[in-house]
């Protein structure tokens, strides 16, 4: 690209890189839904000691999160385009791992492929960042939220493909269980050729012609910040808090709760129906929320979703019929869909394209390590003080990011030192 593009000619770029990012969204959380709902029961087949069956999702989940600041670190010297496409490769490499594991009753080689799925799921997620860099300012948060929405389609796409797969792995003599891989890995092939035929002009460098048509308030000779001058920045702290934390809100309440219902000893369609809702709360209010972000401003976004994440906590142990339930894990996913785009849209608005991936794939670690610990702690302390006592403790985190962002509606505010 060249400094002579016009403000059009970006619009239309940045129209067709936020589809395409959001197409390769609806393809690969396709995929990892399939394979999530399968990955505790395969472990569980697996393993020779039935309290090793989450292993494989812990891993998933943590190595998801150390790979998070390294793909936001070789973004910045690849491009977004080769990055994400590495990280889908890593995951259809991932997933031929996982099925060989199957056939070999191999424990060991499925929590590895289920490692290289993680490092894609974070590759992947930094997708909304690139959306918002080719986008101005004010249709960042738009952007993101288009993009998030893909986790909808994904829910769909997971639900038709899933079953008539694994019936198809059963026709070809495979085991039930590898339907879900093949569907994964399908899924992951379609989008790394969608990532790296569709993705062109590089998102990084439209992200250089956008900060030179709307630069930040003030610039500082060319160089970039580090993490800890950038993450002391008010909003900056405010964004992170309200990722970070809504993660873990989201993360502690929902993980937990399929136990809680069975414990109530409701049938496997019940348990599904409330974590349908739920995911659909998480995603489908990406339909507006990118709207009120850019009309309403990033910190009442974030307000407003903590807001809603404590009253989903306060409502969840309320009763443990499926209806209620279901509602206060709706608002579960509400509160973190304007938490989660808010806080990405806001701290997207903080950093120069020298910056952006290093910062944003610092957050995406630190979200994912958060979650992957909830994860892994949400079953210990689900004994020790039960449903009640966990929501009780994520509304109270939930408080965090509301004061955080309350605090910085009421700050004047501050000219960024961000350099482009």
């Amino acid at each position: 690209m060249t400094g002579t593009i016009t403000v059009t000619d970006l619009t239309k770029v940045a129209r067709k890189i936020t589809f395409v990012l959001f197409a390769t969204q609806s393809l690969a959380s396709a995929g990892f839904i399939a394979a999530a709902a399968i990955n505790p029961i395969l472990g569980a087949k697996l393993s020779a000691d039935r309290s090793l069956a989450t292993v494989p999702t812990a891993a998933y989940l943590l190595t998801g999160a150390l790979a998070a600041l390294m793909w936001g670190h070789l973004m910045d010297r690849i491009g977004r385009r080769n990055g994400i496409a590495l990280g889908l490769i890593a995951g259809i490499i991932g997933n031929v791992m996982v099925i060989a594991a199957i056939q070999a009753q191999s424990f060991a080689l499925a929590t590895a492929g289920l490692m290289l799925m993680g490092t894609t799921n974070s590759a992947v997620q930094l997708g909304r960042f690139a959306a918002a860099e080719v986008n101005p300012p004010d249709r960042r948060g738009r952007a993101i939220s288009y993009v998030v929405l893909g986790g909808v389609i994904g829910t769909i796409l997971s639900r038709l493909l899933a079953v008539p797969v694994s019936d198809f792995a059963v026709s070809i003599g495979m085991d039930e269980l590898a339907g879900a891989y093949l569907t994964t890995l399908s899924l992951f092939m379609i989008a790394s050729v969608l990532v790296f035929v569709g993705l062109r002009p590089d998102p990084r460098d439209i992200g250089r012609e956008v900060a030179a048509l709307y630069p930040p308030p003030s610039r500082t000779g060319g160089q970039s910040r580090p993490i800890l001058e950038i993450l002391r920045q008010p909003a900056a702290m405010t964004a992170m808090a309200s990722m970070v934390l809504g993660q873990v809100v989201m993360v502690a309440v929902m993980v937990i709760t399929s136990l809680h219902m069975e414990d109530h000893h409701h049938n496997r369609s019940d348990i599904y129906t409330v974590i349908s809702g739920h995911t659909f709360g998480m995603f489908a209010p990406s339909i507006i929320s990118g709207r009120l972000l850019d009309t309403w401003g990033r910190g009442r976004m974030i307000l407003f979703g903590a807001v809603t994440l404590v009253l989903a906590c306060i409502t969840a142990p309320l009763s443990p019929d499926v209806v209620p339930l279901a509602v206060a894990l709706f608002l579960l996913g509400v509160g973190w869909n304007f938490c989660f785009v808010g806080g990405s849209t806001l701290l997207s608005d903080q950093l120069s394209p020298a910056e952006r991936s290093r910062t944003q794939g610092t957050n995406d670690l630190i979200v994912g390590l958060a979650s992957s610990a909830i994860s892994l702690g949400s079953g210990v302390m689900f004994g020790a003080i039960g449903y009640l006592g966990i929501t009780l403790v994520a509304g109270a985190l939930a408080l965090i990011p509301l004061a955080m962002a309350s605090i910085y509606l009421r700050t004047p505010p501050q000219i960024s030192p961000a350099v482009a």
